[in-house]
């Protein structure tokens, strides 16, 4: 589908997760370059899209949407779902073992992208706490209580 091999990879993870990407062309006011959310799925246009880790933190938004919401036209996150959808994105990218970079890349997240990454490799939290309200993930402590790995382990990856 993708000529790009990390493109085709993420959407591949993606695509195994459940969530929808197909391919297609968008117009050139998508909130992230070549990527969209539409009706709960992913669309792509390659030839526009700037960051191929984009496609693992707009996938993190659907991931953590209720699943009555999850299938409508245009998702409206959160303040607590855009976290939610970070600390997603974070482990995604441990679980395929890619340099947070791929991801947190300079051009995005306000300026913030460098602080995120230094905030998650060092044990912090952001969103972690929604993701274990979700059933997704959990932190540190309850994690020994039940005998599992914790965040960035995930239990599952849809809400």
């Amino acid at each position: 589908m993708f000529a790009d091999p990390l493109t085709q990879r993420l959407a591949d993870f993606v695509i195994g997760l459940g969530i929808d990407v197909t391919a297609g062309e968008l117009p050139d006011d998508t909130f992230l370059p070549g990527v969209d959310i539409r009706f709960g799925g992913l669309v792509i246009d390659e030839r526009r899209l700037a960051h191929p880790g984009d496609i693992l933190h707009e996938a993190g938004h659907i991931a953590v949407t209720e699943p009555e919401g999850r299938k409508a036209e245009r998702l409206e996150p959160t303040d607590g779902e855009e976290m939610a959808a970070l600390a997603w994105s974070w482990a995604a990218l441990t679980h395929l073992e890619l340099d947070p970079g791929v991801v947190f890349h300079p051009e995005g997240y306000k300026g913030d992208a460098g602080w995120l990454v230094e905030t998650f490799t060092s044990g912090g939290a952001i969103g972690v706490p929604l993701l274990q309200y979700y059933g997704l993930a959990l932190e540190p402590r309850q994690a020994a209580e039940r005998g599992v790995a914790p965040f960035p382990h995930m239990l599952r990856w849809l809400r």
